[in-house]
């Protein structure tokens, strides 16, 4: 399944930019290159970086990677509700909530790296166990209705537009 594949009305346009953001290779290699290269982009940073925010009030980058982390987690779990066919509607989340709860400061970056690949390993063994018919499954979360395989490659998209941030502002 390739991004192509999707529809606009499998996602809340909120999305749209981070669904454009995304390759045309399928789903998990996507999620599979993403990872990668996520990785490979951490191990490189030198530790005294986590703690710089590039203006006062804006995240750490530390913060900005475990937020990267804890929407995956999120986005994780209503693919899982979605592919399940769980018609109850899902809240969303307010991410400034859970930044500062996140305890970014007293993280090393092995810890923050290793969270990072167990959870994408965990998103990649999901999104594989989904079969056709659960990944075109469409749920509500936030009010809007997306489909189980366009929060896979939101997933992908979110990390991308983050990685970016960081290469513009925290570099």
């Amino acid at each position: 399944m390739l991004v192509s594949d999707l529809s606009a009305s499998e996602y809340a346009p909120f999305y749209h930019n981070y669904i454009l953001s995304v390759g045309e290779n399928d789903l998990i290699t996507e999620l599979g290159n993403g990872k990668d290269e996520f990785i490979s982009f951490l191990e490189n940073i030198s530790k005294d970086k986590l703690s710089y925010a590039y203006a006062e009030g804006k995240w750490t980058l530390a913060e900005l990677i475990l937020h990267v982390i804890d929407a995956e987690r999120v986005f994780q779990y209503r693919a899982l509700r979605f592919g399940r066919n769980d018609k109850l509607a899902l809240a969303g989340f307010d991410q400034d909530i859970y930044v500062p709860e996140s305890n970014a400061g007293s993280r090393t970056k092995k810890t923050i790296i290793d969270e990072y690949n167990t959870v994408r390993e965990s998103t990649l063994s999901l999104f594989r166990s989904f079969n056709d018919e659960a990944l075109k499954r469409v749920g509500n979360a936030s009010g809007s209705d997306m489909s189980t395989r366009a929060m896979g490659f939101i997933i992908c998209g979110h990390q991308a537009h983050h990685l970016k941030i960081v290469r513009e502002r925290y570099l």
